[in-house]
């Protein structure tokens, strides 16, 4: 009984509050109050209209802001009174779509405790089954196919459930009350295991476990295994064997990159990995995502796993079927240390999503395949993290954190912005939020261009995004840019590359006004036709100023010098005029040709780039004359960077409009500290500080004569932590607040907000 009826609100709810059991959240709090009405999902979030004394509507008020759901996330609560009707009982009313309005949705949650103790348990009916989810986990964002999210609207619509699954799904009292994915063995999806080539089919639901064990079985005599997740396809062996990691490698052409790891708990990882306080919240978070860490000296795991890298991308299992390929239950010990878990696509492709493609292009890598008929609406890959100060980094936006928005605190034009070349992601804006698509990868097929314009069409359905402008990069070669141009939409905005990166890192800071930006990476097109990558610049959502950068060199022979550090070695010696005598990473190399090119400026082009420093640097160390991946250079010299050092070398600041930051002393010097036996170690670690302490000088002096304290960091060269720690170190010494990624990745992957961001200036002219 409430102690004065007649009290009745209508209550919007907005943000993350599909998919997240936040209407039985709703009914249970108000039925415990005693209070009556009504909640539904809209195409806008929650509606509910509430009725009873004031002091229940306030505590149920008080319940609703500060005990939601553990997946919720409120964005506003919009509260009004309205006529009371004297109504008994509180109801779940069918959800309404409303014609222009949009819901956030929640992204894919890894499984829960609870969830796994069921289906480990030989007891419950769950036991061994593989698809065990509720109102606290499992699939969201891979299986919506429109809003609001109702089980109608999901790849689960095919799914009716049994007796016993519908009893949960009504029982405002069950976890898995009006849970959308619901199943059991009886009636949800089930798995098939099928050699390559073969045919395949599904026999119905049943127990799991035969299948599951013959799969383990299989993995721990050496075979490859696709296997069917969440957002895709991973290829998976046994993390300890040489030979299946050697034959993964060659069959998926992938000679040198890193291997994500999956181990089932966190008591494996500490074996494999040290894990802070910091890492191990990252690690249980429901994301769920890859996460970076340093490896343990001595662990029996192959090197090949992560050839020159002293760092492990682990993750723990976020599906049932992932938990039990390492064991039927919690309590059992795992039969692997860890699995390997590799995106499952051919090199450079999206990741693949349905059966029969998986049969047809993974056919040459994967000795078996482990199949389930529950169709994945939308194809994502995993996120990739790392911690630095207390928080987790974005490095690979993906899996649990898409389709989540990025909250600007400023109300924005409907845009789209096409993002970069490398690493791609897309962003719509609307209202007051930037809706970012997951990590597309590199544009450089059409299937990926196809996984782009997939992946847009559904986001801008789901979010009802109607764009009246689209930003796009400067560089004229990009498919992005291409892609931009042939929108159809006729307002076209192009954003220089680092302006993009500042913006970006601005935009998830809620910073306003003018900002000293440093923009570190490996390449953008410049206001000059010349590749810049190492900027300084005082910027706002309204323009920038180039006020510094790296010094030119030439570029010899474009793409060719970025799989060939060699070559930009070779660039550095001769502006540095130094010869490469005696150097190891030009044994065999076409020197005569390069350095004819070097002479006649014959398929050059100048750049500014730091990460062609960091590579040039690398190969003059011998680490990686020449590469497969992006970054891979740099991976290895910050990889062999001693702790401890504080020496560095000396450098010169040329100052005008813009100034130059020249390294040609360093480069002089690491030649004789070369030539003198200095240890690779000590040679990195002296650089590292060197680039540290001329970014904070180039910072002062800017900051002085611009009265500027606020510095943002951006570009891929920051997700080298040894890098980023000094300089952060350096600036704040100065004097200056720092401002650093968290939500977006530092590197190409945080473009599209900042394009967005800048393009919505646009349209307010001004700050």
């Amino acid at each position: 009984m409430t102690d004065q009826p007649g009290q009745r609100k209508h209550i919007q709810v907005r943000g993350i509050v599909q998919g997240v059991g936040f209407r039985p959240f709703v009914y249970k709090a108000a039925k415990s109050l005693g209070l009556s009405g009504y909640v539904f999902n809209s195409s806008a979030g929650v509606t509910i209209e509430i009725e009873g004394g004031e002091s229940e509507l306030d505590e149920f008020l008080r319940t609703l802001k500060d005990d939601p759901p553990q997946l919720a996330e409120i964005a506003q609560i919009t509260v009004s009174d309205i006529e009371a009707q004297g109504s008994r009982g509180f109801s779940i009313l069918t959800s309404r779509a409303e014609a222009g309005e949009f819901a956030l949705i929640s992204p894919d949650a890894g499984t829960c405790d609870a969830c796994w103790h069921d289906f480990g348990d030989p007891a419950n009916r769950r036991f061994g089954y593989p698809f065990t989810n509720c109102t606290h986990c499992g699939p969201r964002y891979t299986i919506i196919r429109d809003i609001p999210y109702d089980r109608a609207t999901t790849t689960m619509s095919s799914f009716l459930m049994c007796g016993d699954c519908r009893a949960e799904y009504e029982d405002p009292a069950d976890r898995r009350f009006h849970a959308q994915p619901n199943a059991c063995p009886v009636c949800g999806p089930s798995l098939t295991l099928v050699e390559s080539g073969a045919a395949f089919s599904f026999t119905g639901p049943g127990n799991s476990l035969p299948i599951i064990h013959q799969t383990r079985a299989l993995l721990g005599a050496g075979k490859i295994v696709a296997v069917k997740g969440l957002g895709g396809f991973l290829l998976a062996c046994d993390a300890t064997n040489d030979s299946a990691i050697a034959e993964l490698r060659r069959r998926k052409r992938r000679p040198h990159k890193p291997f994500a790891l999956m181990a089932r708990d966190l008591v494996s990882v500490r074996r494999l990995c040290e894990v802070s306080a910091d890492d191990e919240a990252a690690l249980l978070s429901p994301r769920r995502p890859i996460v970076i860490l340093p490896r343990l000296p001595g662990t029996s795991l192959p090197v090949g796993l992560a050839p020159g890298d002293r760092t492990l991308g682990v993750m723990l299992p976020y599906t049932p079927l992932h938990y039990l390929l390492f064991s039927d239950a919690p309590q059992s010990e795992p039969e692997f240390a860890a699995l390997v878990m590799t995106s499952g696509n051919l090199s450079e492709e999206p990741i693949v999503i349905e059966n029969r493609e998986a049969m047809q292009q993974l056919g040459g890598v994967a000795d078996l395949f482990l199949l389930h008929n529950r169709d994945i609406a939308t194809r994502v890959d995993d996120s990739v993290t790392r911690t630095f100060e207390g928080r987790e980094r974005v490095l690979r936006r993906a899996r649990g954190f898409v389709p989540q928005t990025i909250d600007l605190g400023v109300e924005m034009e409907e845009v789209l912005a096409f993002g970069g070349e490398l690493k791609n992601t897309f962003c719509l804006t609307k209202g007051r939020y930037a809706i970012l698509g997951q990590h597309i990868g590199d544009l450089e097929n059409y299937e990926t261009m196809r996984f782009f314009e997939e992946t847009l069409a559904n986001l801008k359905h789901v979010f009802k995004v109607m764009p009246s402008a689209v930003a796009y990069d400067l560089h004229p070669g990009y498919m992005s840019t291409r892609m931009a141009m042939g929108s159809g939409i006729e307002r076209k905005i192009g954003v220089q590359h680092h302006h993009a990166h500042i913006a970006s890192c601005m935009a998830e800071n809620h910073l306003r006004g003018k900002v000293l930006g440093v923009a570190m990476d490996g390449t953008g097109f410049g206001t000059d036709g010349k590749v810049w990558g190492g900027e300084f610049l005082v910027a706002d959502f309204a323009g920038f100023t180039r006020r510094a950068h790296l010094r030119n060199v030439l570029l010899p022979g474009g793409d060719a010098a970025v799989r060939q550090p060699w070559r930009m070695a070779l660039s550095y010696l001769r502006d540095a005029s130094q010869t490469p005598q005696n150097l190891r990473c030009f044994e065999g190399k076409h020197v005569a040709l390069v350095d004819a090119m070097l002479d006649r400026r014959i398929q050059t082009v100048e750049t500014s780039s730091c990460g062609r420093l960091f590579d040039a640097v690398a190969a003059l160390l011998g680490l990686a004359p020449e590469v497969s991946f992006e970054g891979q250079a740099a991976i290895a010299l910050e990889a062999l960077a001693e702790p401890g050092i504080d020496q560095r070398y000396d450098f010169e600041i040329e100052p005008g409009e813009p100034s130059i930051l020249d390294f040609r002393p360093v480069i002089v010097a690491i030649v004789a500290d070369i030539a003198r036996g200095r240890s690779v170690g000590e040679i990195s670690a002296c650089f590292h500080n060197t680039l540290s302490t001329a970014i904070g000088e180039m910072c002062s002096r800017i900051g002085k004569s611009d009265a500027l304290d606020r510095v943002c960091l951006s570009g891929g060269s920051f997700q080298n932590l040894y890098l980023l720690g000094r300089t952060v170190v350096e600036l704040r010494r100065r004097g200056f607040d720092v401002f650093l990624h968290a939500q977006v990745p530092a590197n190409d992957g945080g473009l599209s907000l900042g394009q967005a961001m800048i393009a919505n200036q646009h349209f307010r002219g001004g700050e």
